[in-house]
């Protein structure tokens, strides 16, 4: 997978042995697969239950659907030190129907600096220019204003609600893949 850069991030491919020392609390190596300074409270285990909508063992059985698009943020100072400000996400490889969900978060030292639109925006549109994807979906909940927000800058436009199991009724958005 390519490798994005926007004016202020880095945003690197997210990988198995990534995954595995996030999800099993091993910060040590999450930083050595990272390459970069992982903040200490993040990501934590409500952020990766909702990250990864597949269970470890999915995501070890077919990793480059399950991780399909996923990629850190990831902040240089300017003296040179990396640091993971958050992520984005996929839910996994589009199916047949060419629609890919997209997830972000960002870490709670680093938000409202426009990282989350700017990785975002970064990654639909890499997520567009893939064969066979048609649009890109995001869901929130509907008093998110930070989400909200985000959704908005992207130009994505509202296309319905859908029942979470536990968090209750999400907003639907959508973008859609504009033809040359």
């Amino acid at each position: 997978m390519t490798y994005l850069r926007t004016a202020r991030l880095e945003l690197e491919p997210i990988s198995l042995p990534l995954v595995e020392a996030i999800m099993e609390g091993r910060r040590e190596d999450a930083e050595r697969f990272a390459e970069a300074v992982v903040p200490k409270t993040w990501p934590n285990r409500a952020l990766i239950e909702r990250a990864f909508t597949a269970s470890i063992e999915e995501i070890r059985a077919n990793p480059a659907t399950r991780l399909w698009g996923d990629r850190l943020m990831i902040e240089r100072s300017q003296e040179g030190e990396r640091r993971v400000v958050g992520s984005v996400v996929f839910h996994g490889h589009p199916g047949a129907d060419g629609i890919a969900e997209v997830a972000y978060g960002v870490e709670e030292g680093s938000q409202g600096r426009g990282f989350a639109t700017e990785a975002t925006r970064a990654c639909v549109e890499w997520a567009l220019a893939q064969e066979g994807v048609i649009a890109v979906t995001a869901t929130t909940l509907p008093w998110h204003l930070a989400s909200l927000r985000v959704i908005t800058k992207l130009g994505m436009i509202h296309v319905g609600t859908r029942e979470h199991e536990t968090l209750g009724e999400l907003v639907v958005f959508e973008l859609r893949h504009r033809p040359l």
